[in-house]
């Protein structure tokens, strides 16, 4: 039996997957096991019970958000698998999923961190320090985006590939 054409993999999906899982990474890596930092420390440093509760309440909003992102993106596989027999490489997921993650890294460092001063990666260090961490922060975001881009063309070219030949179920 000859296939139809497979429905393309939703990228916008595995970034809106990838964007929640870089949340949910940075908030439970750095706010809660290292301790680092948390979504306000950079304005109410964590010197007071009322600003430890203010920046507790502002991580558990970050990781609402998080579920968000998490949720969108799951919705978005599932609308676009209904009724159809996807082909998608895994090489197309994951890279979709390392590009949303840069990306989170991205806006996150530069918004948050640098623009904003919400707080700064490693808090835990002199601060002259941290930008240090800042930057390694960044370029990791950086090398996510380059490496998840790559995979998803790859992960494309091989789909187009595989359809190309007679599929026999």
């Amino acid at each position: 039996m000859l296939h139809s054409r497979p429905a393309g993999f939703p990228t916008s999906a595995g970034v809106l997957l990838g964007l929640g899982l870089g949340a949910f990474f940075d908030g439970i890596v750095f706010h809660q096991l290292l301790q680092w930092h948390h979504m306000l420390s950079g304005w109410y440093p964590l010197n007071s019970l009322d600003n430890v509760r203010l920046n507790t309440t502002w991580d558990g909003i970050f990781h609402s958000a998080a579920y968000v992102f998490v949720l969108a993106g799951l919705y978005s596989l599932w609308q676009r698998s209904r009724g159809s027999e996807p082909r998608w490489t895994s090489g197309q997921c994951i890279g979709a999923v390392l590009l949303g993650w840069g990306i989170f890294n991205l806006v996150e460092g530069v918004v948050d961190h640098e623009i904003l001063g919400l707080h700064r990666v490693n808090e835990a260090v002199p601060e002259g320090q941290r930008i240090f961490w800042d930057i390694g922060f960044l370029l990791w975001g950086a090398a996510m985006m380059v490496i998840g881009a790559a995979m998803a063309r790859a992960g494309v070219r091989e789909g187009v590939h595989a359809e190309g030949r007679l599929q026999v179920r």
